[in-house]
């Protein structure tokens, strides 16, 4: 019963101060609407991927190392450390020779991603950027000249492309409706939180209820408001 008591007065708070409630949620989402769609700069990502591996003289000594587990552990023992070797300074300096890049290698390297595929011999390689033609120039040139430099420092290694980057047509930052969901639970929650605390610092009396939940008496009877009624 008593929190049925409770519950009620909570609701009853909520009723009491519903602008709060229901203008704070709407104030932040538009907010957060806004700076996404006209402030933050979208953000694109063009991917490329290659797969490391061994050559083999003669195709039936290819069948073999395909079938045999010791080989694709080396293979993808081999992907992780050209996965340092795709992101290192002379791969991505030849990159940006290659395109004619306006940045240094320093710059070029916070937009870049190479990931080896777990249980498999395939790197990833990821590029961001505000623009999306120039996110694919860059993964394809990193690809190619990871490729070069791979074949310059050990001939018996293959690295083929498996798939090109393509120019994206999405970005990928921000998320948009996301970022408008979230501030408007945050906001939500905020307006909750801001209408308990005005009412816990607000200590006078306006209703029946208030005098029974305050000073803790009953109530006897209600005087109505005469030049209300006579107004009215």
């Amino acid at each position: 019963m008593e929190e049925e008591i409770e519950l009620r007065q909570y609701w009853e708070m909520l009723q009491k101060r519903w602008i709060i409630v229901v203008v704070l949620p709407l104030i932040a989402a538009l907010t957060s609407g806004i700076i996404s769609y006209f402030v933050i700069k979208p953000v694109y990502q063009a991917s490329t991927t290659l797969i490391v591996g061994k050559k083999a003289s003669e195709e039936g000594q290819a069948a073999v190392q395909m079938l045999d587990n010791s080989v694709l552990l080396a293979n993808q023992q081999l992907a992780k450390t050209y996965a340092a070797i795709a992101q290192s300074r002379t791969v991505e300096q030849s990159v940006i020779e290659d395109l004619d890049l306006p940045m240094t290698v320093g710059e070029l390297d916070k937009l870049i991603t190479i990931t080896p595929v777990k249980t498999t011999e395939i790197l990833e390689i990821k590029v961001t950027n505000n623009n999306p033609e120039l996110a694919t120039a860059i993964a394809n040139s990193m690809a190619s000249e990871f490729s070069k430099s791979v074949i310059a420092i050990k001939k018996v290694d293959s690295v083929s492309i498996v798939d090109t980057a393509v120019i994206p047509d999405k970005p990928v930052k921000p998320n948009k409706m996301l970022n408008i969901l979230i501030a408007f639970v945050v906001g939500l929650m905020a307006s909750v939180g801001l209408v308990f605390m005005v009412e816990y610092l607000d200590n006078t009396i306006k209703t029946s209820n208030d005098v029974e939940n305050v000073l803790g008496i009953p109530v006897l009877g209600v005087i109505p408001n005469y030049e209300a009624g006579k107004q009215g």
